[in-house]
């Protein structure tokens, strides 16, 4: 008989099986969107020079408004550093090296005549507000051998241009995980297909897919299998000849007479009942090459949810992802919610943001149509008190 478990326990199960993927090295232009297996430190100070941080003119000493001497162009680049006197300047744009004489940059809205004044003279109508005033001191960004990015985050094109700005140009990250999607069901028809009666059309593959994609892994096979035969044995053969590191299967896990995926894999998965509504019957295991098996209920909220609660923490786990959950926050319930002694119910939710010093969150219909409305999964722990309309409630962010 299936074990009855909590939703940590078996969370913690499947992460005790998953074993990080080799990390590879790849060229910081290409690893958008992978996770960091080790820590890039600066290989330059950043800015690497005292630059300016404004179009102007650098002036030296200069605590009040006065007519000056240009005795230089300086462009972005450049390698110049001419001699600033009192009484001079040095025309200047943003990102140049500020002259080593210069101790302040004037931006041209402070001068008369702006960038069109000339380059033989220039007056300055406000002084700086002090030495340094407008420049971007060598290391004050980031010094050489500091810390650029830590382990263990995915690489969003902010991380990787602080990467790229402090020289570094070749980052260690894990790839993509590769997944696996099967549905199982002799009722399962193609989306688009005609139907007979008994019949639905799959959406399984085509969710759980995307929810893979969402995760930041790779799909490698889309399969459906009927409910007789060895079907879910051959897909995971098709799934590890093209490479799978997970196969996830959506049905074929609870307790009726043509459960294909527990009738046939009971040698290689443990299937349970965890304490969780929807989603209850749950199936988890591993092949002999280390192929991490999922078996999900194949109603699809079900499917979403234990989706979103274990095989999403094992991609992120697989990939090195010191970031296994999505972002939570505390909400207000748009309406009461009976609450289960037994069992942590997870609710899709959308939410209301009208109001930015209080977010709502409100129920959306049972089925597929109410799934693709939320954008967040309310929890709703055990308990013998309901939950009254206006209560706090954790949500998951989608």
């Amino acid at each position: 008989m299936d074990r009855v478990i909590d939703v940590a326990e078996h969370l913690a199960a499947v992460l005790e099986q998953v074993v990080p993927l080799a990390p590879e090295a790849r060229a910081v232009a290409a690893a958008r969107g992978r996770v960091l297996r080790h820590p890039v430190f600066a290989n330059v100070d950043v800015p690497g020079f005292d630059s300016s941080a404004m179009d102007g003119f650098a002036v030296r000493d200069l605590g009040a408004p006065a007519t000056l001497r240009v005795v230089a162009d300086l462009p972005a680049g450049t390698d110049l550093d001419p001699g600033v006197d009192a009484g001079e300047a040095a025309r200047i744009m943003t990102g140049a090296p500020v002259p080593t004489d210069a101790t302040a940059i004037v931006p041209f809205e402070d001068t008369e005549g702006g960038l069109a004044g000339g380059l033989d003279a220039v007056t300055v109508l406000i002084a700086p507000r002090g030495p340094g005033a407008h420049i971007r001191h060598r290391g004050s960004d980031v010094r050489e051998g500091e810390l650029v990015v830590p382990e263990g985050v995915r690489l969003t094109a902010a991380r990787l241009g602080a990467i790229a700005a402090a020289g570094v140009g070749t980052v260690s990250v894990s790839r993509a995980s590769r997944v696996a999607v099967v549905s199982t069901g002799s009722e399962l028809q193609p989306a688009g297909h005609p139907l007979r009666r008994g019949q639905i059309p799959e959406s399984n593959s085509v969710l759980l897919a995307g929810l893979a994609e969402e995760s930041g892994a790779e799909i490698v096979l889309r399969a459906s299998v009927g409910d007789e035969g060895d079907g879910p044995r051959r897909a995971i053969a098709a799934a590890e000849a093209a490479g799978a590191d997970i196969v996830v299967f959506s049905g074929g896990v609870s307790a009726g007479a043509y459960e294909v995926v527990k009738n046939t894999l009971g040698d290689l998965m443990r299937f349970d009942r965890v304490r969780m509504q929807p989603g209850k019957p749950q199936g988890f295991g591993r092949t002999p090459a280390g192929t991490l098996l999922f078996g999900l209920p194949g109603n699809p909220v079900s499917a979403a949810v234990s989706f979103e609660l274990f095989v999403r923490p094992a991609v992120r786990a697989l990939e090195g992802d010191a970031d296994l959950g999505r972002e939570t926050l505390r909400v207000a319930l748009s309406e009461g919610r009976r609450a289960r002694p037994g069992r942590v119910q997870y609710v899709p939710v959308r939410l209301d943001r009208s109001d930015p010093a209080r977010w709502v969150a409100t129920p959306t219909s049972h089925g597929t149509r109410g799934l693709g409305d939320a954008d967040g999964l309310a929890v709703i722990p055990p308990s013998e008190r309901d939950v009254a309309a206006g209560e706090l409630v954790t949500v998951t962010r989608w």
